[in-house]
């Protein structure tokens, strides 16, 4: 990093079996791209993502529930008319971005997704959380597979450089990180209406799938304010996180 490049400390809160987080993780990646390879702003950039159960634990307990697809999952909690606009949003969207979203496939807790994303971080930072992520949401959104499913998520971890598959089995049959994605979970839950949602620099709040436009025009501000990031280059806090 160079001396003269300012940090951005990016906490973004989701779900993996949400769509909106991943196209918000698309936008995020993509703003950041484009804001060090083309407009070669001096920022430098730490991302961490920390879990959220979009799907309560008194609907959907654990991985070993039965699973429902997502069309009648969905159906049945968020009403026939909703869950097809939904759908017809993030169909235009995935059309206009060119990346496959499927809807096929069944509906599982998050929970031991989370889990493997808090090891990856704990191993190698953003370096493996992020890879791994992304290949999770490509699993459950655009190929439609369970990432509930031990076999599944520890042939991700493979893939993606977190843990051969067998450490990676051994870490999802034990406890390993179960009460800290529970409590961050619960913590979280207590705070935030919904996800995504970006934290920048600890101080200021991104809420929703937000446009790679957003994100630029908030890391131009960013660059502008210089290193020191006093005062700060909003007109006021989106969210204060001690709010």
């Amino acid at each position: 990093m160079s001396a003269f490049n300012r940090l951005v400390k990016l906490t973004v809160i989701s779900d993996v079996i949400c769509p909106n987080c991943n196209i918000g993780q698309h936008e995020l990646i993509g703003a950041i791209s484009y804001c060090q390879d083309t407009l070669r702003l001096p920022l430098t950039f730490e991302i961490e993502f920390l879990p959220f159960r979009l799907i309560s634990t008194r609907i959907l307990p654990d991985e070993n529930t039965p699973k429902v697809s997502k069309d009648e999952f969905f159906t049945s909690t968020v009403g026939k008319e909703p869950w097809a606009a939904m759908q017809a949003s993030i169909l235009k969207w995935s059309q206009e971005k060119n990346i496959p979203i499927a809807f096929k496939g069944l509906v599982s807790q998050s929970t031991r997704a989370h889990r493997l994303s808090r090891k990856a971080y704990q191993i190698g930072g953003q370096n493996k959380q992020l890879p791994f992520l992304c290949a999770v949401f490509r699993a459950y959104l655009e190929e439609g597979r369970d990432v509930a499913d031990l076999d599944v998520l520890s042939d991700i971890s493979e893939q993606t450089g977190v843990m051969s598959k067998q450490e990676a089995l051994d870490f999802l049959n034990s406890d390993e990180l179960l009460e800290e994605v529970n409590t961050m979970c619960e913590k979280v839950r207590s705070k935030v209406t919904g996800v995504p949602m970006t934290i920048i620099d600890g101080k200021w709040c991104v809420q929703g799938g937000q446009s790679s436009d957003v994100f630029i025009q908030i890391f131009k501000k960013l660059a502008y304010a210089g290193v020191s990031a006093a005062p700060s280059p909003f007109t006021a806090p989106v969210v204060a996180l001690t709010a």
